[in-house]
């Protein structure tokens, strides 16, 4: 139960931040009910311009870069502590 308790702390956030940063690599892990919101928006979207390319033109496909990278600028704006490479527990959290 302790490891439990320990890894609902870590993904712990400040108000007003959606997303924790991940523990090991790059990148971050929705954490509030607007973060998986957010991320189930994306993954939506993104099902329905591939579906779209699929049955119309290739080119739709062109419309998933503003969407990825409009996701990625969303999370890095609403993630506690930034992105940069984590390689698991830090120094202040063992």
């Amino acid at each position: 139960m302790k490891g439990l308790a320990r890894l609902r702390e870590r993904y712990r956030v400040r108000p007003g931040y959606w997303f924790a940063p991940k523990m090991f690599g790059l990148g971050a892990v929705p954490v509030t009910w607007q973060g998986w919101a957010a991320t189930l928006v994306f993954v939506a979207l993104a099902v329905v311009i591939a579906m779209l390319a699929e049955h119309r033109s290739d080119i739709w496909i062109i419309l998933l870069i503003p969407l990825i990278l409009g996701f990625i600028g969303l999370s890095r704006a609403k993630t506690d502590g930034g992105w940069r490479w984590r390689w698991g527990y830090g120094e202040n959290e063992k």
